[in-house]
């Protein structure tokens, strides 16, 4: 503030200070109060040594940074600053005698602040890049190299960030020293400039001429590195070094390079002789040479040479190009097969594949979600995704193909109950997983489940059902009582001798304890609530549970990791186990085309866009991991012991990572291909399934993912890849598989929806402790014939919509207050060619109601049946004689055992049968009639003839 005479300088009150004091107290106890719980959080996972080397590799940085920034702007400003002519005085017209006056003033100030200042800046740039020191310090080779160079990948990935940084961050250092060494001589007079003429004191011209000098050298080395980049460099056609690179930028480059350290020598000749003509002149040709060899040379190149002969020059490159991308994204192993696809069913043609078509998954995972509320939600205060998730399981010595989903706690359910008691303290977990066979449904169509109830009984045996960790969980809940006394937390809706609730007490290691007064002031001040404090439900074994979203989880732990979108359930070992997909990856790879993986993820069916890295040409599925429902317990497992980053990251966090031997064999039963990675995959095969560099570069067979012909809720528009269970052609056994299909790339309403290829990735990675299938991850590119014209799914879809017989029975299906969903649209490799499979859903218009499964419709090549079920469906699609039983007959024929002793020695259960025959055949009629109401009066009949049939039968 500017002192004007006659008026006194303005104190600031007690009141202000005071404040200015809180809030200084108040940033630094938030701060610690986080730094400090989150040291307690990572202590109790045993994850500590992640969260230590994240601040020591930060600090480290900081601190390097910050020395070497000091000490360069330092070094400039106190050799300006000791050979300044402190006897010559401006003169009074100047406009740097006011700031000259200043700084005398100031001068220790200036001299020993300013650079730390400078060097606090350094260092916070310099700790934002502690990983890519840290990886260049553990960093190895990949053992493949580039196809340029002949360098190891692992210098591009390790090395070459590291140092761009560092020669980026001296150059900018000598900059500002240079800038600030300049301005004290321009102030003091070391460098006046009057009318055309500038004079510069020799300990200026010496001075300023060396860090000149230091700077393009740097430059010079910067230059030098720049080439290595043109292995990464997206270009119009591909990724990597061009022709026009190659001969033009690259040389270019080196030359320039080499013109920057001759300058930078011609301006240390300029210290010695006093002569800035030579430096000034050398500068000149460096900006002319430049001009050329940077940019006109090769625009000469590429405009008279490349493009009329672009094929042919390109082709070398663009087959380096291919190579390098179909390694980098594991597509160097795919198995072509030449599918000779039939398109006209014949009798008998699914016998051979009789196993894939008893497993085909006939429910939906996005639409039965409001089945699952309605028969297993039970309380308000439960809920599940809106999608649900795909599974398989050993039942009854079978695997068998499920739609699973958890029961979490939705604490939005509580309504007017949600007190901070409640919330935190009584409410604090979900209850079981509920399973339903992905090949069945019951007689009214809806789940039919394996795995359900309150306590939850089923088929997959006893294990720990409560929830206390999932995606919906709360912010934070307190858990665990007091020796000796009551329950607190509510379990589930139902007790032994007639209570109505039953309560329990976490048993796990699942938080920090709050156990002391400083650790509950921590937690109070992070979660700004004052009932940690006050609340006397908290003792010495209560223990917070946050962070329990288990993607967030394992983001905590494992940093540099990718995460898949979708964390999926799993019954494993007695315990609930969330497991996740984690991914290493790089867009420094050599030649490989770089890809945008968060597009490349998002389909009909994404509902985030997901986290982690954009850019990507290098990925690898490299860790598998769990994280326990009940307890929180992160375990992270090398799934590709052979990925060089991983193993580079392994050194940063030693002791993190567990040997894939360590899985257990349940565990091993339900990893999988993970979805994102299989979804980047085929974007890339879409163009990269083409090995031939001249048939790339003409573009004709290029593919892409068709659109899902079901409308979705998801972000993009892709059909989505589907888990299935399916024997690939020219396989002896079906595993458990993801698939997706691909139509000719076009755009617009120009698109063929025709298939092309049809790619399948082996899921089953096996039920052996610590073995992985040897099968695993094999990916079948199924090359279907252009002369035989195959529909895509679009095309399917249209004709299902355009089917007469179809449309009007959907027409008589809509009447009154239902609507039609047609669920996903399936694709199976059987019977010689391809079959589709779509489920038809009927759902009532009303409040509580949800989707029942009703219709089944089939399409071989044009061919199509719309059934009941689909046996029915197969059976009329192939002339009467499938060949197989595809597990979902859910209609009884109650005259086929009539003549059984049971029935004949009993004859009200004889009669029962009668009546659900006759209930057949009006049901029948009345479909053929397109009588709605008659059919639902009729099925209601033959529900309840076969409710005391059985009744009768049991007893």
């Amino acid at each position: 503030m500017t002192n004007v005479p006659g008026r006194p300088i303005r104190k600031p009150s007690p009141f202000s200070v005071a404040i200015s004091i809180i809030a200084v107290i108040a940033v630094v106890l938030f701060s610690a109060a986080g730094a400090y719980t989150d040291w307690l959080w990572f202590r109790q996972l045993d994850f500590e040594v992640v969260f230590l080397t994240e601040i020591a590799g930060q600090v480290v940085s900081f601190l390097v940074g910050w020395l070497v920034m000091t000490l360069l702007v330092a070094i400039g400003l106190a050799l300006a600053w000791r050979n300044r002519p402190v006897y010559l005085r401006l003169p009074e017209a100047s406009p740097f005698q006011a700031y000259q006056q200043m700084i005398e003033g100031v001068g220790k100030l200036v001299r020993f602040g300013l650079p730390v200042v400078v060097g606090i800046f350094g260092g916070l740039l310099a700790s934002r890049q502690w990983e890519t020191i840290a990886l260049f310090l553990t960093g190895s080779n990949f053992g493949t190299t580039d196809a340029h160079f002949g360098l190891d990948v692992g210098f591009y990935v390790f090395q070459l960030p590291f140092w761009t940084f560092a020669v980026g961050y001296l150059s900018g250092a000598v900059l500002l020293a240079g800038l600030i060494n300049g301005a004290v001589h321009l102030i003091y007079g070391g460098i006046r400039i009057t009318g055309r003429e500038v004079k510069v004191s020799k300990p200026a011209r010496v001075q300023l001429s060396v860090l000149v000098a230091l700077y393009l050298t740097l430059q010079g080395v910067s230059i030098w590195l720049d080439q290595y980049a043109t292995v990464t460099a997206s270009g119009p056609l591909f990724t990597g070094v061009n022709f026009t690179a190659a001969n033009a930028i690259i040389p270019g480059l080196q030359i320039l390079a080499l013109i920057s350290v001759a300058v930078a020598a011609l301006f240390l000749v300029t210290a010695i002789i006093g002569q800035w003509r030579i430096s000034i002149i050398g500068t000149a040709l460096m900006v002319v040479s430049s001009i050329v060899l940077g940019g006109l040379y090769p625009w000469l190149i590429q405009t008279f040479q490349v493009v009329p002969n672009e094929r042919t020059l390109e082709s070398p490159f663009l087959q380096k190009n291919i190579d390098a991308t179909q390694l980098a994204y594991g597509l160097d192993e795919v198995e072509v097969v030449e599918y000779d696809a039939k398109v006209v069913a014949e009798p008998g043609a699914l016998r051979n594949d009789a196993k894939t078509t008893a497993s085909i998954r006939i429910l939906d995972p996005a639409l039965v979600s409001d089945a699952f509320r309605q028969l297993e939600q039970y309380r308000q205060y439960y809920s599940f995704p809106n999608r649900l998730h795909i599974d398989r399981y050993l039942i009854d010595g079978q695997v068998q193909d499920t739609v699973v989903a958890v029961r979490e706690l939705n604490q939005a359910g509580l309504g007017d109950s949600q007190s901070w008691y409640n919330s935190t303290i009584v409410y604090t977990h979900g209850f079981g997983l509920v399973a339903a066979y992905g090949n069945k449904r019951d007689s009214d169509g809806k789940p039919l489940f394996l795995q359900s109830g309150i306590p939850s009984v089923g088929a997959l045996g006893d294990f720990e059902p409560r929830v206390y960790f999932g995606a919906n969980s709360p912010a934070y809940s307190i858990v665990g009582a007091a020796e000796g006394a009551e329950p607190l937390e509510f379990d589930f809706p139902a007790g032994e001798d007639g209570q109505n609730e039953t309560y329990t007490t976490f048993s796990g290691d699942g938080g920090p304890k709050l156990g002391d007064l400083m650790t509950r002031v921590a937690y109070a001040l992070k979660f700004q609530s004052e009932q940690i404090l006050l609340s006397d439900a908290i003792n010495s074994n209560s223990q917070i549970l946050y962070n329990r979203d288990p993607a967030t989880r394992v983001q905590e732990v494992a940093p540099y990791l990718t995460l898949d979108s979708e964390v999926y359930p799993a019954v494993v070992d007695g315990r609930i186990k969330w497991i996740i997909d984690g991914y290493t990856t790089t867009n420094q790879y050599p030649y490989s085309n770089v890809e945008n993986f968060l597009a490349a993820k998002l389909d009909s069916a994404s509902e985030t866009f997901g986290s982690g890295a954009t850019s990507v040409n290098y990925i690898r599925n490299s860790v598998k991991a769990t994280v326990d429902a009940y307890d929180g317990s992160v375990d992270l497992y090398a799934w590709d012991e052979t990925d060089p980053i991983l193993a580079a990251w392994m050194k940063v966090f030693p002791d993190t990572v567990q040997p894939k031997s360590e899985m257990s064999g349940d565990l091993m039963a339900h990893v999988r291909y993970p979805a994102d990675l299989f979804k980047a995959q085929r974007s890339i095969l879409g163009r990269y399934h083409v090995s031939d560099a001249g048939s790339f570069y003409s573009q004709q067979d290029a593919w892409m993912t068709p659109n899902d012909p079901v409308e979705g809720n998801g972000l993009g528009t892709l059909q989505p890849p589907y888990y299935l269970t399916l024997q690939a052609p020219g396989e002896t056994q079906s595993s458990f598989s993801l698939y997706s299909t691909f139509i000719p790339q076009s755009t617009g309403d120009t698109a063929r929806n025709v298939l092309t290829g049809y790619l399948i990735a082996n899921a089953d990675a096996g039920s052996k402790a610590g073995a992985v299938s040897e099968d695993f991850g094999k990916l079948t590119l199924l090359n279907l014939p252009r002369e035989t014209i195959v529909p895509g799914p679009g095309q399917v879809q249209n004709n299902f919509n355009a089917d007469s017989n179809v449309s009007s029975l959907l027409n008589i299906l809509r009447q009154g207050s239902t609507r039609v969903l047609n669920g996903n649209l399936l694709t199976l490799p059987v019977g010689g060619g391809l079959l589709y499979v779509q489920p038809v859903y009927i759902e009532s218009t009303g409040e509580t109601s949800y989707p029942l499964l009703q219709k089944i419709l089939v399409a071989f090549g044009d061919q199509i049946a719309f059934e009941d079920t689909l046996d029915e469906a197969l059976d009329k699609l192939f002339g009467g004689n499938s060949g197989v039983d595809a597990g979902d007959s859910t209609t009884v024929n109650p005259g086929a055992s009539t003549s059984s002793p049971v029935v004949s020695d009993n004859p009200e259960l004889a009669g029962l049968l009668e009546q659900a025959r006759q209930a057949i055949e009006e049901k029948q009629a009345a479909l053929a009639e397109g009588d709605w109401t008659k059919f639902g009066e009729a099925d209601q009949k033959l529900s309840a003839a076969i409710e005391k049939a059985l009744e009768l039968l049991a007893e």
